[in-house]
Protein backbone atom coordinates (compact mmCIF):
# COMPACT_ATOMS: atom_id res chain seq x y z
CA UNK A 1 0.00 0.00 0.00
CA UNK A 2 2.80 2.43 0.88
CA UNK A 3 4.49 1.62 -2.40
CA UNK A 4 1.27 2.36 -4.26
CA UNK A 5 0.80 5.70 -2.52
CA UNK A 6 4.41 6.65 -3.30
CA UNK A 7 3.90 5.78 -6.95
CA UNK A 8 0.71 7.82 -7.13
CA UNK A 9 2.45 10.78 -5.54
CA UNK A 10 5.32 10.42 -7.97
CA UNK A 11 2.83 10.80 -10.79
CA UNK A 12 1.74 14.13 -9.28
CA UNK A 13 -1.87 13.11 -8.68
CA UNK A 14 -3.56 16.25 -7.42
CA UNK A 15 -6.33 14.72 -5.36
CA UNK A 16 -6.52 16.28 -1.87
CA UNK A 17 -5.96 12.87 -0.25
CA UNK A 18 -2.46 12.79 -1.72
CA UNK A 19 -1.43 16.28 -0.57
CA UNK A 20 0.38 14.96 2.49
CA UNK A 21 2.43 12.45 0.52
CA UNK A 22 5.90 13.54 -0.54
CA UNK A 23 7.44 11.58 -3.43
CA UNK A 24 10.91 10.13 -3.27
CA UNK A 25 13.56 12.04 -5.23
CA UNK A 26 13.52 11.15 -8.92
CA UNK A 27 16.45 12.24 -11.08
CA UNK A 28 15.65 12.79 -14.73
CA UNK A 29 17.90 12.22 -17.73
CA UNK A 30 19.27 15.75 -17.39
CA UNK A 31 20.54 14.90 -13.87
CA UNK A 32 17.98 17.30 -12.38
CA UNK A 33 15.85 16.42 -9.34
CA UNK A 34 12.64 18.43 -9.52
CA UNK A 35 10.63 19.40 -6.43
CA UNK A 36 13.19 17.95 -4.03
CA UNK A 37 13.30 18.57 -1.14
CA UNK A 38 10.08 20.36 -2.05
CA UNK A 39 6.72 18.80 -1.34
CA UNK A 40 4.59 18.46 -4.45
CA UNK A 41 1.54 18.70 -2.22
CA UNK A 42 2.55 22.13 -0.97
CA UNK A 43 3.54 23.18 -4.47
CA UNK A 44 0.11 22.24 -5.78
CA UNK A 45 -1.59 24.21 -3.03
CA UNK A 46 0.61 27.28 -3.60
CA UNK A 47 -0.90 27.75 -7.04
CA UNK A 48 -4.12 29.76 -7.20
CA UNK A 49 -7.21 27.69 -7.79
CA UNK A 50 -7.80 28.11 -11.53
CA UNK A 51 -9.94 31.12 -12.32
CA UNK A 52 -10.09 32.49 -8.77
CA UNK A 53 -8.23 35.69 -9.71
CA UNK A 54 -10.94 36.72 -12.17
CA UNK A 55 -12.21 40.27 -11.57
CA UNK A 56 -15.75 41.30 -12.49
CA UNK A 57 -15.95 39.20 -15.59
CA UNK A 58 -12.62 40.37 -16.98
CA UNK A 59 -10.43 37.81 -18.77
CA UNK A 60 -7.74 35.69 -17.17
CA UNK A 61 -4.37 34.83 -18.71
CA UNK A 62 -3.44 31.30 -17.67
CA UNK A 63 0.27 30.51 -18.00
CA UNK A 64 0.95 26.79 -18.01
CA UNK A 65 4.41 25.30 -17.77
CA UNK A 66 6.97 23.57 -15.58
CA UNK A 67 9.71 24.53 -13.10
CA UNK A 68 11.19 27.05 -15.54
CA UNK A 69 7.92 28.97 -15.10
CA UNK A 70 7.25 28.17 -11.43
CA UNK A 71 10.19 26.92 -9.39
CA UNK A 72 10.30 25.37 -5.94
CA UNK A 73 7.53 24.55 -3.54
CA UNK A 74 6.12 28.05 -3.23
CA UNK A 75 7.82 29.67 -6.21
CA UNK A 76 9.40 32.28 -3.91
CA UNK A 77 13.09 31.84 -4.70
CA UNK A 78 13.99 30.14 -1.42
CA UNK A 79 16.30 27.80 -3.32
CA UNK A 80 17.88 30.61 -5.35
CA UNK A 81 15.97 29.54 -8.45
CA UNK A 82 13.07 31.48 -9.94
CA UNK A 83 10.53 30.69 -12.62
CA UNK A 84 9.69 33.42 -15.10
CA UNK A 85 5.98 33.10 -14.40
CA UNK A 86 6.56 34.94 -11.11
CA UNK A 87 7.42 38.11 -13.04
CA UNK A 88 5.17 37.94 -16.10
CA UNK A 89 2.30 39.77 -14.40
CA UNK A 90 4.44 42.94 -14.43
CA UNK A 91 3.62 43.28 -18.12
CA UNK A 92 -0.17 43.09 -17.95
CA UNK A 93 -2.55 45.80 -16.79
CA UNK A 94 -4.34 44.37 -13.71
CA UNK A 95 -7.35 46.59 -14.39
CA UNK A 96 -7.89 44.79 -17.70
CA UNK A 97 -6.76 41.20 -17.10
CA UNK A 98 -5.59 38.98 -14.26
CA UNK A 99 -2.61 36.67 -14.61
CA UNK A 100 -2.39 33.19 -13.14
CA UNK A 101 0.88 31.27 -13.05
CA UNK A 102 -0.51 27.73 -13.15
CA UNK A 103 2.86 26.08 -13.82
CA UNK A 104 4.26 23.33 -11.60
CA UNK A 105 7.76 21.93 -11.38
CA UNK A 106 8.32 18.49 -12.88
CA UNK A 107 5.37 18.64 -15.25
CA UNK A 108 5.72 17.41 -18.82
CA UNK A 109 3.34 18.18 -21.66
CA UNK A 110 1.71 14.82 -20.90
CA UNK A 111 1.50 14.93 -17.08
CA UNK A 112 0.26 18.52 -17.08
CA UNK A 113 -2.51 17.56 -19.48
CA UNK A 114 -3.57 14.59 -17.33
CA UNK A 115 -3.21 16.04 -13.86
CA UNK A 116 -3.55 19.84 -13.90
CA UNK A 117 -5.20 20.80 -17.16
CA UNK A 118 -8.71 19.43 -16.29
CA UNK A 119 -9.21 22.01 -13.50
CA UNK A 120 -7.91 24.84 -15.70
CA UNK A 121 -10.15 23.73 -18.56
CA UNK A 122 -13.19 23.92 -16.27
CA UNK A 123 -12.22 27.47 -15.24
CA UNK A 124 -11.90 28.78 -18.81
CA UNK A 125 -14.34 31.42 -19.99
CA UNK A 126 -14.81 33.06 -23.40
CA UNK A 127 -12.15 35.69 -23.91
CA UNK A 128 -9.55 34.08 -21.62
CA UNK A 129 -5.99 33.45 -22.77
CA UNK A 130 -3.91 30.30 -22.29
CA UNK A 131 -0.17 30.61 -22.87
CA UNK A 132 1.32 27.12 -23.23
CA UNK A 133 5.07 26.61 -22.69
CA UNK A 134 5.79 22.96 -21.95
CA UNK A 135 8.37 20.41 -23.01
CA UNK A 136 11.44 20.48 -20.75
CA UNK A 137 10.39 17.23 -19.04
CA UNK A 138 9.06 15.31 -22.01
CA UNK A 139 11.91 12.80 -22.04
CA UNK A 140 12.63 9.74 -19.93
CA UNK A 141 10.54 6.57 -19.52
CA UNK A 142 6.99 6.23 -20.84
CA UNK A 143 5.84 3.65 -18.31
CA UNK A 144 7.80 3.95 -15.04
CA UNK A 145 9.02 6.46 -12.47
CA UNK A 146 7.29 9.70 -13.30
CA UNK A 147 6.16 8.21 -16.61
CA UNK A 148 6.06 11.63 -18.21
CA UNK A 149 7.71 11.17 -21.61
CA UNK A 150 5.84 11.97 -24.84
CA UNK A 151 6.43 10.77 -28.36
CA UNK A 152 8.70 13.20 -30.23
CA UNK A 153 7.45 15.20 -33.19
CA UNK A 154 4.07 16.42 -34.37
CA UNK A 155 2.56 13.31 -35.91
CA UNK A 156 -0.69 11.62 -34.94
CA UNK A 157 1.01 8.55 -33.51
CA UNK A 158 0.20 7.17 -30.07
CA UNK A 159 1.11 4.19 -27.90
CA UNK A 160 -0.65 2.51 -24.99
CA UNK A 161 1.59 1.82 -21.99
CA UNK A 162 1.10 0.11 -18.65
CA UNK A 163 2.61 1.97 -15.71
CA UNK A 164 4.89 -0.53 -14.01
CA UNK A 165 4.33 0.69 -10.45
CA UNK A 166 0.53 0.82 -10.60
CA UNK A 167 -0.60 -1.33 -13.51
CA UNK A 168 -2.63 1.59 -14.85
CA UNK A 169 -2.87 2.02 -18.60
CA UNK A 170 -2.16 5.31 -20.33
CA UNK A 171 -2.24 6.48 -23.94
CA UNK A 172 0.83 8.50 -24.88
CA UNK A 173 0.66 10.96 -27.79
CA UNK A 174 3.25 13.00 -29.65
CA UNK A 175 4.32 16.44 -28.48
CA UNK A 176 2.25 17.95 -31.28
CA UNK A 177 -0.64 15.64 -30.45
CA UNK A 178 -0.89 17.03 -26.94
CA UNK A 179 -0.67 20.59 -28.26
CA UNK A 180 -3.61 19.91 -30.54
CA UNK A 181 -5.59 18.73 -27.52
CA UNK A 182 -4.81 21.89 -25.54
CA UNK A 183 -5.75 24.06 -28.54
CA UNK A 184 -8.99 22.22 -29.25
CA UNK A 185 -10.16 22.37 -25.64
CA UNK A 186 -9.26 26.05 -25.29
CA UNK A 187 -11.29 26.90 -28.36
CA UNK A 188 -14.21 24.80 -27.23
CA UNK A 189 -14.35 26.97 -24.09
CA UNK A 190 -14.06 30.18 -26.13
CA UNK A 191 -10.55 30.85 -24.84
CA UNK A 192 -7.52 31.91 -26.90
CA UNK A 193 -4.56 29.50 -26.98
CA UNK A 194 -1.03 30.84 -27.52
CA UNK A 195 1.91 28.53 -28.14
CA UNK A 196 5.22 29.61 -26.63
CA UNK A 197 8.55 27.86 -27.04
CA UNK A 198 10.72 26.79 -24.11
CA UNK A 199 13.25 28.80 -22.18
CA UNK A 200 16.84 28.14 -23.33
CA UNK A 201 19.24 26.00 -21.33
CA UNK A 202 22.76 26.88 -20.24
CA UNK A 203 24.23 24.91 -23.14
CA UNK A 204 26.36 25.98 -26.08
CA UNK A 205 26.55 24.28 -29.47
CA UNK A 206 29.56 23.82 -31.71
CA UNK A 207 28.82 27.20 -33.26
CA UNK A 208 29.48 28.87 -29.91
CA UNK A 209 25.86 29.90 -29.50
CA UNK A 210 23.15 28.80 -27.08
CA UNK A 211 21.49 25.59 -28.27
CA UNK A 212 17.99 26.16 -29.65
CA UNK A 213 15.36 23.62 -28.56
CA UNK A 214 13.82 21.25 -31.13
CA UNK A 215 10.35 21.87 -29.71
CA UNK A 216 10.45 25.34 -31.30
CA UNK A 217 10.20 23.81 -34.77
CA UNK A 218 7.38 21.52 -33.70
CA UNK A 219 5.43 24.39 -32.14
CA UNK A 220 5.88 26.55 -35.20
CA UNK A 221 4.52 23.71 -37.33
CA UNK A 222 1.49 23.24 -35.07
CA UNK A 223 0.97 27.02 -35.04
CA UNK A 224 0.68 27.11 -38.81
CA UNK A 225 -1.45 24.00 -38.94
CA UNK A 226 -3.89 25.19 -36.28
CA UNK A 227 -3.71 28.95 -37.02
CA UNK A 228 -2.65 29.65 -33.44
CA UNK A 229 -0.38 32.54 -32.36
CA UNK A 230 3.19 31.43 -31.70
CA UNK A 231 5.85 33.25 -29.67
CA UNK A 232 9.41 31.96 -29.96
CA UNK A 233 10.56 32.62 -26.41
CA UNK A 234 13.47 30.21 -26.92
CA UNK A 235 14.93 32.30 -29.72
CA UNK A 236 14.30 35.70 -28.10
CA UNK A 237 16.01 34.75 -24.84
CA UNK A 238 18.76 32.71 -26.49
CA UNK A 239 19.68 35.65 -28.72
CA UNK A 240 20.09 37.80 -25.61
CA UNK A 241 22.24 35.17 -23.91
CA UNK A 242 24.43 34.95 -27.01
CA UNK A 243 25.16 38.68 -26.75
CA UNK A 244 25.88 38.55 -23.02
CA UNK A 245 29.03 36.44 -23.19
CA UNK A 246 29.83 33.36 -21.11
CA UNK A 247 30.25 34.95 -17.67
CA UNK A 248 27.03 36.96 -17.76
CA UNK A 249 25.12 34.13 -19.41
CA UNK A 250 26.14 31.75 -16.62
CA UNK A 251 24.65 33.77 -13.77
CA UNK A 252 21.26 33.75 -15.46
CA UNK A 253 21.09 30.15 -14.20
CA UNK A 254 21.46 28.88 -10.65
CA UNK A 255 22.64 25.50 -9.36
CA UNK A 256 22.12 23.70 -12.66
CA UNK A 257 21.91 24.31 -16.40
CA UNK A 258 18.12 24.48 -16.76
CA UNK A 259 16.68 26.50 -13.90
CA UNK A 260 17.13 30.23 -13.82
CA UNK A 261 18.30 32.70 -11.22
CA UNK A 262 16.25 35.82 -10.70
CA UNK A 263 18.27 37.43 -13.51
CA UNK A 264 17.31 34.64 -15.88
CA UNK A 265 13.67 34.52 -14.80
CA UNK A 266 13.23 38.27 -15.21
CA UNK A 267 14.89 38.12 -18.62
CA UNK A 268 12.65 35.27 -19.77
CA UNK A 269 9.54 37.08 -18.51
CA UNK A 270 10.54 40.19 -20.43
CA UNK A 271 11.31 38.10 -23.52
CA UNK A 272 7.89 36.48 -23.30
CA UNK A 273 6.22 39.88 -22.99
CA UNK A 274 8.30 41.36 -25.80
CA UNK A 275 7.44 38.40 -28.01
CA UNK A 276 3.73 38.85 -27.45
CA UNK A 277 3.88 42.63 -27.85
CA UNK A 278 5.94 42.50 -31.04
CA UNK A 279 3.84 39.83 -32.77
CA UNK A 280 2.12 40.83 -35.99
CA UNK A 281 -0.46 38.07 -35.60
CA UNK A 282 -3.81 39.91 -35.50
CA UNK A 283 -5.18 37.25 -33.15
CA UNK A 284 -2.93 38.65 -30.42
CA UNK A 285 -4.15 42.25 -30.77
CA UNK A 286 -6.69 42.01 -27.90
CA UNK A 287 -4.02 40.64 -25.55
CA UNK A 288 -1.52 43.28 -26.65
CA UNK A 289 -4.05 45.96 -25.75
CA UNK A 290 -3.98 44.72 -22.15
CA UNK A 291 -0.20 44.94 -21.78
CA UNK A 292 2.00 47.63 -20.26
CA UNK A 293 5.59 48.25 -19.12
CA UNK A 294 7.03 46.43 -22.14
CA UNK A 295 9.13 49.38 -23.26
CA UNK A 296 12.60 49.32 -21.68
CA UNK A 297 13.10 51.87 -18.87
CA UNK A 298 15.81 54.42 -19.68
CA UNK A 299 17.49 57.51 -18.27
CA UNK A 300 15.91 60.80 -19.34
CA UNK A 301 18.97 62.35 -20.96
CA UNK A 302 19.06 64.74 -23.91
CA UNK A 303 21.52 63.47 -26.46
CA UNK A 304 23.30 65.83 -28.82
CA UNK A 305 24.95 64.72 -32.03
CA UNK A 306 28.66 64.08 -31.64
CA UNK A 307 28.59 64.28 -27.84
CA UNK A 308 28.97 61.11 -25.78
CA UNK A 309 27.15 60.80 -22.46
CA UNK A 310 28.94 60.26 -19.16
CA UNK A 311 26.60 58.36 -16.85
CA UNK A 312 27.60 58.81 -13.20
CA UNK A 313 26.42 56.12 -10.78
CA UNK A 314 26.82 55.98 -7.02
CA UNK A 315 25.32 57.02 -3.69
CA UNK A 316 24.78 60.24 -1.70
CA UNK A 317 28.44 61.24 -2.01
CA UNK A 318 27.74 61.52 -5.74
CA UNK A 319 24.18 62.89 -5.67
CA UNK A 320 22.58 64.56 -2.65
CA UNK A 321 20.08 67.38 -2.17
CA UNK A 322 22.49 69.57 -4.17
CA UNK A 323 20.48 72.78 -3.61
CA UNK A 324 21.29 74.65 -0.41
CA UNK A 325 24.69 76.38 -0.56
CA UNK A 326 25.17 75.37 3.08
CA UNK A 327 23.69 71.89 2.65
CA UNK A 328 24.94 68.49 1.51
CA UNK A 329 26.28 68.08 -2.01
CA UNK A 330 27.38 65.17 -4.14
CA UNK A 331 30.31 65.65 -6.49
CA UNK A 332 28.22 64.58 -9.50
CA UNK A 333 26.35 67.87 -9.23
CA UNK A 334 29.69 69.59 -9.89
CA UNK A 335 30.60 67.46 -12.89
CA UNK A 336 30.51 70.45 -15.24
CA UNK A 337 33.13 72.23 -13.14
CA UNK A 338 35.61 69.73 -14.58
CA UNK A 339 33.94 68.35 -17.75
CA UNK A 340 33.55 70.47 -20.89
CA UNK A 341 29.80 70.71 -21.54
CA UNK A 342 30.42 71.55 -25.19
CA UNK A 343 32.09 68.17 -25.70
CA UNK A 344 30.23 65.79 -23.42
CA UNK A 345 26.85 65.40 -21.66
CA UNK A 346 26.87 64.41 -18.01
CA UNK A 347 23.97 62.43 -16.51
CA UNK A 348 24.11 62.12 -12.74
CA UNK A 349 22.21 58.87 -12.08
CA UNK A 350 23.40 58.35 -8.50
CA UNK A 351 20.94 58.00 -5.62
CA UNK A 352 21.43 58.60 -1.90
CA UNK A 353 21.50 55.56 0.35
CA UNK A 354 22.17 53.04 -2.40
CA UNK A 355 24.61 50.18 -2.45
CA UNK A 356 25.65 48.19 -5.50
CA UNK A 357 22.92 45.71 -4.60
CA UNK A 358 20.03 48.15 -4.12
CA UNK A 359 21.08 50.23 -7.12
CA UNK A 360 20.68 47.06 -9.16
CA UNK A 361 17.57 45.69 -7.43
CA UNK A 362 15.64 48.94 -7.76
CA UNK A 363 16.13 48.97 -11.52
CA UNK A 364 18.36 52.04 -11.51
CA UNK A 365 21.23 50.18 -13.12
CA UNK A 366 18.92 48.79 -15.80
CA UNK A 367 17.92 52.33 -16.76
CA UNK A 368 21.57 53.20 -17.30
CA UNK A 369 22.26 49.93 -19.13
CA UNK A 370 19.28 50.39 -21.45
CA UNK A 371 20.38 53.95 -22.25
CA UNK A 372 23.97 53.16 -23.22
CA UNK A 373 25.27 53.71 -26.72
CA UNK A 374 28.71 52.97 -28.16
CA UNK A 375 31.14 55.72 -27.18
CA UNK A 376 29.46 56.55 -23.88
CA UNK A 377 31.23 56.40 -20.50
CA UNK A 378 29.99 55.13 -17.13
CA UNK A 379 31.61 56.19 -13.85
CA UNK A 380 30.95 53.53 -11.17
CA UNK A 381 31.47 54.53 -7.53
CA UNK A 382 29.92 52.61 -4.62
CA UNK A 383 30.96 51.43 -1.17
CA UNK A 384 29.62 53.66 1.60
CA UNK A 385 26.42 51.60 1.98
CA UNK A 386 27.61 48.17 0.87
CA UNK A 387 29.12 46.51 3.91
CA UNK A 388 26.49 46.09 6.61
CA UNK A 389 23.47 43.94 7.45
CA UNK A 390 22.33 41.90 4.47
CA UNK A 391 18.85 40.92 5.62
CA UNK A 392 17.65 44.03 7.47
CA UNK A 393 14.94 46.45 6.39
CA UNK A 394 17.18 48.39 4.00
CA UNK A 395 18.32 45.16 2.32
CA UNK A 396 21.45 46.77 0.92
CA UNK A 397 24.39 44.90 2.44
CA UNK A 398 26.56 42.69 0.24
CA UNK A 399 29.09 39.95 0.91
CA UNK A 400 32.58 41.43 1.51
CA UNK A 401 35.22 40.59 -1.08
CA UNK A 402 35.45 40.05 -4.81
CA UNK A 403 34.97 36.31 -5.34
CA UNK A 404 32.23 35.10 -7.69
CA UNK A 405 30.26 33.72 -4.76
CA UNK A 406 26.70 34.10 -3.54
CA UNK A 407 24.27 32.96 -0.87
CA UNK A 408 20.48 32.79 -0.51
CA UNK A 409 19.27 35.02 2.34
CA UNK A 410 15.81 35.42 3.81
CA UNK A 411 14.94 39.05 4.49
CA UNK A 412 13.79 39.62 8.06
CA UNK A 413 11.04 42.16 7.39
CA UNK A 414 9.57 40.99 4.10
CA UNK A 415 10.24 37.26 4.43
CA UNK A 416 11.35 37.30 0.78
CA UNK A 417 14.39 35.38 -0.40
CA UNK A 418 17.26 36.87 -2.37
CA UNK A 419 20.55 35.64 -3.76
CA UNK A 420 23.17 38.16 -2.61
CA UNK A 421 26.62 38.40 -4.19
CA UNK A 422 29.97 39.94 -3.22
CA UNK A 423 30.84 43.61 -3.54
CA UNK A 424 33.28 42.80 -6.31
CA UNK A 425 30.75 40.64 -8.16
CA UNK A 426 28.31 43.55 -8.48
CA UNK A 427 31.11 45.80 -9.74
CA UNK A 428 32.15 43.18 -12.30
CA UNK A 429 28.55 42.87 -13.47
CA UNK A 430 28.32 46.63 -13.99
CA UNK A 431 31.64 46.67 -15.84
CA UNK A 432 30.68 43.78 -18.11
CA UNK A 433 27.26 45.30 -18.85
CA UNK A 434 28.83 48.58 -19.95
CA UNK A 435 31.33 46.87 -22.24
CA UNK A 436 28.57 44.74 -23.73
CA UNK A 437 26.92 47.93 -24.99
CA UNK A 438 30.13 49.29 -26.52
CA UNK A 439 30.61 51.93 -23.81
CA UNK A 440 33.58 52.47 -21.48
CA UNK A 441 33.31 51.68 -17.75
CA UNK A 442 35.54 53.53 -15.30
CA UNK A 443 35.75 52.39 -11.69
CA UNK A 444 36.10 55.05 -8.99
CA UNK A 445 37.05 54.33 -5.39
CA UNK A 446 34.75 55.74 -2.72
CA UNK A 447 35.26 59.20 -1.27
CA UNK A 448 37.14 59.36 2.08
CA UNK A 449 35.40 59.93 5.39
CA UNK A 450 36.34 62.72 7.78
CA UNK A 451 37.89 60.43 10.34
CA UNK A 452 41.50 60.95 11.46
CA UNK A 453 42.97 57.96 13.32
CA UNK A 454 46.62 58.62 14.23
CA UNK A 455 46.53 62.17 12.91
CA UNK A 456 45.95 61.15 9.27
CA UNK A 457 42.67 60.97 7.42
CA UNK A 458 41.22 57.48 7.32
CA UNK A 459 42.29 55.24 4.45
CA UNK A 460 40.19 52.17 3.67
CA UNK A 461 42.79 50.52 1.50
CA UNK A 462 42.68 47.18 3.30
CA UNK A 463 39.00 46.67 2.44
CA UNK A 464 37.43 48.70 -0.34
CA UNK A 465 40.77 49.77 -1.76
CA UNK A 466 41.89 46.16 -1.92
CA UNK A 467 38.64 45.06 -3.55
CA UNK A 468 38.68 47.86 -6.13
CA UNK A 469 42.21 46.92 -7.16
CA UNK A 470 41.34 43.24 -7.37
CA UNK A 471 38.39 44.00 -9.66
CA UNK A 472 40.51 46.38 -11.76
CA UNK A 473 43.23 43.75 -12.14
CA UNK A 474 40.77 40.98 -13.00
CA UNK A 475 38.74 43.00 -15.51
CA UNK A 476 41.32 45.45 -16.85
CA UNK A 477 38.91 48.30 -16.20
CA UNK A 478 40.18 51.87 -15.89
CA UNK A 479 40.48 52.74 -12.21
CA UNK A 480 40.55 56.21 -10.67
CA UNK A 481 41.55 56.17 -7.00
CA UNK A 482 39.43 59.11 -5.86
CA UNK A 483 39.71 57.87 -2.27
CA UNK A 484 43.45 58.39 -2.00
CA UNK A 485 43.65 61.42 -4.30
CA UNK A 486 41.20 63.37 -2.09
CA UNK A 487 42.74 61.93 1.09
CA UNK A 488 46.21 63.07 0.03
CA UNK A 489 44.84 66.55 -0.62
CA UNK A 490 43.05 66.79 2.75
CA UNK A 491 46.07 65.44 4.64
CA UNK A 492 48.19 68.19 3.15
CA UNK A 493 45.58 70.97 3.16
CA UNK A 494 43.91 70.38 6.55
CA UNK A 495 45.88 68.05 8.80
CA UNK A 496 43.01 67.44 11.23
CA UNK A 497 39.34 66.53 11.43
CA UNK A 498 38.39 69.96 12.71
CA UNK A 499 40.06 71.79 9.84
CA UNK A 500 38.61 69.38 7.32
CA UNK A 501 35.06 70.06 8.47
CA UNK A 502 34.58 72.74 5.83
CA UNK A 503 34.71 69.95 3.24
CA UNK A 504 31.95 67.96 4.97
CA UNK A 505 28.39 68.62 6.06
CA UNK A 506 26.14 67.00 8.65
CA UNK A 507 28.47 64.07 9.38
CA UNK A 508 31.79 62.47 8.51
CA UNK A 509 30.65 61.10 5.12
CA UNK A 510 28.58 63.67 3.26
CA UNK A 511 30.30 66.59 1.64
CA UNK A 512 29.68 70.31 1.55
CA UNK A 513 29.69 72.18 -1.74
CA UNK A 514 33.44 72.72 -1.33
CA UNK A 515 33.94 69.02 -0.61
CA UNK A 516 31.90 68.03 -3.66
CA UNK A 517 33.94 70.33 -5.88
CA UNK A 518 37.13 68.89 -4.40
CA UNK A 519 36.05 65.33 -5.18
CA UNK A 520 35.11 66.37 -8.72
CA UNK A 521 38.65 67.75 -9.13
CA UNK A 522 40.01 64.45 -7.80
CA UNK A 523 38.06 62.59 -10.49
CA UNK A 524 39.55 64.89 -13.14
CA UNK A 525 43.09 64.49 -11.76
CA UNK A 526 42.70 60.71 -11.67
CA UNK A 527 41.48 60.57 -15.27
CA UNK A 528 44.49 62.57 -16.42
CA UNK A 529 46.88 60.49 -14.33
CA UNK A 530 45.77 57.23 -15.98
CA UNK A 531 45.54 58.88 -19.42
CA UNK A 532 41.91 57.87 -19.79
CA UNK A 533 40.18 58.67 -23.10
CA UNK A 534 37.58 60.46 -20.98
CA UNK A 535 40.29 62.97 -19.98
CA UNK A 536 39.98 64.44 -23.48
CA UNK A 537 36.57 65.79 -22.45
CA UNK A 538 37.82 67.65 -19.38
CA UNK A 539 38.13 71.42 -19.28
Amino acid sequence: MKKLISAIAALCVSAPMAFGQVPKPVEDVNKVVDNTPDSIAKALMSRPAPGTTRKKGKPVAFFIGDSTMRNGTLGNGNNGQWGWGFFISDYFDPTKISVENQALGGMSTRTFYKQLWPDIRKALRPGDWVIISLGHNDNGPYDSGRARAVLPGTGNDSIIVTIKETGAKDTVYTYGGYMRKYIEECRKAGANPVLMSLTPRDAYGKDGKIVRKQQSQWLEQISREQSVPYVDLNEISAAKLDKYGRWKESYHFYKDHIHTSKFGAEMNARSAAEGIAASTDPALAPLQAMMHNVELPTVAVKREKGKPVVFITGDSTVKNTDKDPDGMWGWGSQAYTVFDSTKVTCANCAKAGRSTRTYLNEGRWDQVYNSLQPGDFVLIQFGHNDIGPIDDKKMRGVIPGTADSSHVYRMKDSGMYEVVYTFGWYLKKFIQDVREKGATPILLSLTPRNEWPGGKIERRNDTYGKWYREVAKETGVEFVDVHNITADYLDKKCGSKEKAMEYYNHDHTHTSLLGAQTNAKSVAKGLRDIKSPLADYLK
